[in-house]
């Protein structure tokens, strides 16, 4: 089951989490994340997934920056979200969708007790200009059932700012 907006309001500090929060970002069973300034691109074109690929940061400015299809560009939310005995989901807004854009490539879904930024993995299908702070997609939460270990990754918790892929360090958990 999904929860209202007025049940996302209602758990608002206790285990739904979002700093900094507007109320007039709520939607009827979801709240609007925006964009941050800063996006960030791999430097190599033939990605591994056994190695750290490094990438390039980038600043969107005020007067917006042109994406180019073809290139996947790492984004990262303006807001923080913590989530505890939920589950908490992303998707794109369907106005950012109908200009060609998609938000997460395929990591729509949180772990209970996430806690961090989000990022965004980008794509255009054709070129796109874009810019800082635009309520770019919506997270909404999920109930959970039954009992649950909470979210502990060291890859991915608690981060301050885009995450590439850290795929490479399963690869040394064996």
């Amino acid at each position: 089951m999904i929860l209202s907006g007025l049940e996302i309001k209602e758990r608002m500090g206790k285990d739904i989490r979002i700093e900094p929060y507007n109320p007039n970002q709520l939607n009827p069973n979801s709240y609007n994340l925006r964009l941050h300034d800063e996006l960030a691109v791999y430097d190599n074109h033939v990605l591994d997934m056994k190695v750290e690929n490094k990438v390039t940061k980038l600043t969107i400015p005020e007067s917006g920056l042109q994406l180019e299809p073809g290139k996947l560009y790492l984004g990262r939310t303006l807001e923080h979200t913590k989530t505890d005995n939920l589950v908490p989901m992303l998707e794109g807004r369907s106005s950012i969708g109908r200009l060609g854009m998609f938000v997460h490539v395929t990591a729509g879904f949180g772990d209970v007790g996430f806690n961090g930024f989000w990022t965004l993995e980008i794509f255009v299908v054709q070129p796109l200009i874009i810019y800082p702070s635009v309520e770019i997609c919506q997270i909404y939460y999920h109930h959970l059932d039954g009992d649950y270990t909470q979210y502990e990754s060291g890859k991915y918790q608690n981060n301050e700012g885009i995450q590439p892929s850290m795929l490479y360090k399963d690869f040394t958990k064996k």
